[in-house]
């Protein structure tokens, strides 16, 4: 299959990044605006059903244990129940992806389908373009990010952010190396200029991009004063994310499941590494007076 022009793939990704902006900024507000609405009418139910205040006079200590869990005044209430409950989801998308790739030729076969469809994307000047995406989650660059950022939340009196930091990006690459090596799946076969030695699933990039990235993206956008900036900061920088984990499957070094699987191992130790900051943000752990 022939690859499009430079030109046209290049006004197609930035109209693809438009249209997402708007349609994200309609999801976005959609949620600041019904998300404190829906928190309360949430952890209201337990003040007002028939059925909890009976739950409540039989089972005062589960019932408090709940009432705890869905209250959204703080981290250790509704928040952290639901991210919980999006970590343990990912495990189960995660099983599952796995099942298939052991059980099934059926993912094999989407799996080259769709790296032949993408060669509609690999113009060799396009190409340059998606080398340079991907090369922003190569693992030395991953690790020099990592070290900037921890100097500059040191620096900014926010330690607390570290260990999450440090557990979002040493979990998620450990999981991922060792999901590689006990795998052990072969690569697609190398389409273009770029190659790569170790085995094929979960993909590092993605796993790495999201982790390291994502967790910046967290640290910066938590402490801004205004919601259109938190979007701004958040939108562009998934954008960057989703450009460098589909980068490998242009390049033709990632099949398309290899990437779904990184983007949940590393999203779980994402989350994992938010609760750990928001648990030491809630406790005050790690804050460095003026002048200490």
């Amino acid at each position: 299959m022939t690859s499009l022009p430079f030109w046209q793939l290049l006004l197609a990704l930035i109209g693809l990044l438009v249209v997402g902006h708007i349609l994200a900024w309609w999801i976005w507000r959609a949620l600041v605006f019904s998300g404190p609405v829906l928190g309360r009418g949430i952890s209201g139910m337990a003040k007002r059903r028939r059925l909890l205040h009976w739950f409540q006079r039989r089972l005062p200590a589960t019932s408090h244990f709940v009432a705890r869990r869905l209250a959204v005044d703080r981290f250790s209430g509704l928040p952290l129940t639901l991210m919980a409950a999006l970590a343990v989801y990912l495990m189960f998308l995660g099983g599952g992806l796995l099942e298939d790739l052991f059980e099934g030729e059926e993912l094999t076969a989407f799996d080259q389908q769709v790296n032949a469809a993408l060669s509609v994307l690999r113009d060799p000047t396009f190409l340059k373009l998606v080398g340079i995406i991907t090369a922003l989650a190569n693992l030395e660059t991953l690790i020099a990010i990592t070290i900037v950022a921890t100097g500059f939340l040191w620096a900014d009196r926010r330690s607390r952010y570290i260990p999450g930091l440090l557990l979002t990006v040493i979990g998620s690459q450990t999981i991922t190396y060792i999901g590689k090596y006990a795998i052990n799946r072969d690569r697609p076969d190398f389409l273009t200029f770029a190659t790569a030695s170790t085995p094929s699933f979960p993909s590092g990039h993605a796993t790495g991009a999201i982790a390291v990235y994502g967790f910046i993206i967290y640290a910066i956008a938590r402490d801004l004063p205004g919601a259109r900036q938190r979007f701004e900061l958040a939108y562009w920088g998934c954008a960057l994310i989703a450009m460098i984990a589909a980068s490998r499957a242009v390049l033709s070094v990632h099949f398309a499941s290899d990437i779904a699987a990184g983007l949940l191992v590393g999203g779980f130790w994402l989350l994992s590494g938010f609760a750990l900051t928001e648990y030491l943000n809630e406790r005050g752990v790690g804050r460095i007076p003026p002048g200490g």
